[in-house]
């Protein structure tokens, strides 16, 4: 029967195709989407994003393998716990790295960066819009990767969850849950859009900018949304999530772009990860 369609998923994807569809008839199928987009001045090195992402990666690394150590043996719960401790504190002090370059590489310091503070009304009710807006890509590439992985490894195949998924479905611990919450939804997208969005998007676009204009080439805004996006994808290591990821990097590249505010990429981000830990809590 036609109610038995009538879902809260169905209607946000159909809403979704809506939303998409008006994006690329405004848009002349995306070309002119970007066509007025704010600069960002600064005077960043390339090697610049660098700094943090390799104080959060190497760092996060060393800090988690050491506390293991100092505290010895730990039930399963427990030492996911900590961990996601350390790496909540590792993401904070990788933030406030960032913000410290940020200040002093930027023509307009923080706000040039794309933190100013009133933006943030704005950004937070216009992020699940566009969050909407790119939900039935974002299905759609899902389901398209768990078919071909039928087809290479069999029937049986499943795009295996993210760690953090995994901790809150196997184990029932409250702490631990809301830990990895505050984890995905808070200290994840203000690390990872200010790192990949702020300063290596930023930084790949500046480049590009002085490149193409030597051969008069256009869309340098695009092309490092792109090359952010496949960078964002590829730092979360597991494949089977690229294609949902880069489609997602997309999104959040494009909304920083757009509005020159870091705000809302960052909410989209919280958003998706935190519909997504519904999901499969409800589950």
């Amino acid at each position: 029967m036609l109610k038995d369609y009538i879902t809260v998923e169905n209607v946000a994807c159909g809403a979704g195709i809506l939303l998409f569809g008006a994006w690329l008839l405004r848009t002349s199928l995306g070309r002119n989407a970007l066509a007025d987009c704010p600069p960002r001045r600064n005077n960043m090195p390339f090697y610049l994003p660098f700094v943090p992402l390799f104080v959060w990666f190497v760092g996060a690394s060393l800090a988690v393998s050491l506390t293991r150590k100092l505290l010895g043996h730990l039930e399963d719960w427990q030492g996911a716990f900590v961990d996601n401790l350390v790496l909540g504190i590792g993401a904070a002090a990788t933030i406030a790295v960032i913000v410290f370059l940020a200040r002093a590489s930027f023509a307009r310091r923080l706000k040039g960066f794309g933190l100013n503070v009133r933006r943030i009304h704005r950004d937070f009710f216009a992020a699940p819009l566009l969050l909407l807006a790119v939900w039935p890509l974002l299905l759609a590439a899902i389901i398209l990767t768990t078919y071909v992985g039928r087809l290479i490894w069999g029937p049986q195949y499943q795009i295996q969850p993210h760690t953090q998924l995994e901790l809150i479905t196997s184990h029932s611990q409250l702490s631990l849950r809301i830990l990895v919450v505050v984890v995905a939804t808070v200290c994840a997208p203000l690390l990872e859009e200010m790192l990949f969005r702020g300063l290596f998007q930023t930084m790949v676009r500046c480049r590009l900018e002085i490149l193409n204009s030597k051969f008069e080439i256009r869309n340098s805004t695009w092309q490092a949304v792109a090359i952010s996006s496949i960078v964002f994808a590829i730092a979360h290591q597991n494949p089977a999530h690229w294609p949902a990821l880069l489609l997602l990097g997309a999104c959040l590249g494009y909304a920083y772009e757009k509005t020159g505010s870091l705000f809302r990429p960052i909410f989209i981000h919280a958003l998706f990860n935190a519909l997504t830990i519904t999901a499969v809590l409800s589950q």
